[in-house]
């Protein structure tokens, strides 16, 4: 049986991940990765939203882009899990605010807009899990998973913090995040990192759905 050794670990509950309800906003290198792990984990409803299309710069990170350059992403990995739902839609402030987050259990955001990130954490911290900067890093062990208030050693986290609190969001939800110093100043990934960042935000998921 497909799922035969994961449901061994959590018995009764596996009941919960078949039928939970999973929001994955990006599907570059952290949410790829988180993507896969979460139908490996027996996840029957996940909803997919990116606008992306693969590129040759995502094959050292982005799952499957190898074999769908210039294909939108959502429908390129409709192939590989077919049973997901896709959107294909540019997630931006608006979009938050417009988009029905109710019928999901949990909502991940593997974006890097930062009005949509804040956005996201106003309308539905309860639900939320949010990855912070996995580029420009190159120890997998750095990576880290905390309430938003003590999350550190993040640029991109340190900048949400402040616009949190200028916003007068005093709420939790947890992030991924890392406190390695970053290596360069230009765009830089390895997918140890990346990887890793999709890895805990679908292990995060996990917990959430069976803890209810």
């Amino acid at each position: 049986m497909r799922y035969e050794r994961i449901k061994t670990l959590f018995g009764d509950d596996f009941s919960k991940l078949q039928n939970a309800k999973v929001l994955l906003l990006g599907v570059g290198g952290v949410g790829g990765h988180c993507l896969d792990c979460l139908s490996r984990s027996g996840v029957e409803h996940i909803t997919i939203v990116d606008f992306d299309a693969y590129d040759k710069s995502n094959q050292n990170r982005q799952m499957w882009s190898e074999l769908h350059e210039g294909e939108v992403k959502v429908e390129a990995l409709k192939k590989h899990y077919p049973h997901i739902e896709v959107i294909n839609a540019k997630i931006d402030e608006q979009w938050v605010w417009d988009f029905d987050f109710e019928p999901y259990n949990v909502v991940l955001d593997a974006i890097d807009d930062t009005k949509a990130k804040l956005a996201l954490a106003q309308k539905c911290y309860k639900k939320l899990i949010s990855s912070f900067g996995s580029a420009k890093r190159v120890d997998p062990t750095k990576v880290h998973v905390d309430d938003i208030w003590k999350s550190h050693g993040d640029r991109f986290g340190s900048k949400i913090r402040y616009e949190l609190k200028k916003r007068g969001f005093k709420k939790k939800y947890r992030v991924i995040f890392s406190t390695e110093h970053a290596k360069v100043k230009e765009k830089g990934s390895f997918s140890a990192v990346t990887g890793t960042f999709g890895l805990v935000m679908c292990a995060e998921a996990v917990k959430k759905i069976v803890s209810k």
